[in-house]
């Protein structure tokens, strides 16, 4: 059985994009039902029990009134305007010792059992990187990312995010595949939040 450290692991929530596709309005505080994505999102990370980190702009203050009260870790990312690299490495230094599974803020399907598979396996699979994908094998998010590298997650630069190392480290990739397009559904413009809450059921 691993020990403690070995499988000890948080999750870090990327809520600091600039939302430029939706054209003024902000994606995370489009609703769901009567909840803001962002507060729906955080929601489900903390139903996990792990220990949850939120980035968040300087500059959008409704991002942080919208999950007040919430028992997180807010994570100002002063250079989020220079892209996702920034925001996963404000997140990294921020988060307690371990892996880090990073969500996406703007992924209204994922669930608190798609977050448990991924608990699950690294508990099994400690050294493993973990990407979600569809039941068809097509990648997505979340991605869990061992502890081990977590220094090469320091380093990025630029608005690719981490794509970069899931390529170098393509022999210790592991997919976990989620139900229908969990892992693939990302909402950035009004047209696809439209196409999205069109095909909800009632």
């Amino acid at each position: 059985m691993q020990n403690d450290s070995a499988i000890a692991l948080s999750i870090l929530l990327l809520g600091a994009g600039q939302s430029r596709r939706m054209r003024g309005p902000d994606k995370l505080l489009e609703t769901i039902g009567k909840t803001s994505l962002l507060r729906h999102i955080s929601q489900i990370a903390l139903g996990t029990g792990l220990p949850v980190l939120v980035t968040l702009p300087p500059d959008r203050p409704a991002r942080r009134v919208a999950i007040s009260g919430l028992p997180l870790r807010l994570v100002e990312v002063a250079d989020a305007a220079l892209g996702l690299a920034a925001s996963i490495r404000a997140g990294i230094a921020a988060a307690p010792p371990g892996a880090v599974l990073i969500l996406l803020a703007d992924m209204p399907e994922i669930d608190q059992t798609d977050l448990e598979q991924f608990v699950t396996a690294h508990r099994a699979t400690p050294r493993m990187i973990l990407q979600g994908c569809t039941m068809a094998g097509v990648a997505g998010h979340p991605v869990l990312f061992p502890a081990w590298l977590r220094p090469a997650l320091l380093g990025l630069h630029g608005d690719r995010g981490a794509k970069s190392l899931l390529q170098e480290h393509a022999s210790v990739l592991r997919n976990v595949p989620l139900p229908d397009h969990h892992a693939i559904t990302d909402l950035d413009s009004p047209e696809d939040w439209a196409r999205w809450r069109a095909g909800q059921k009632p």
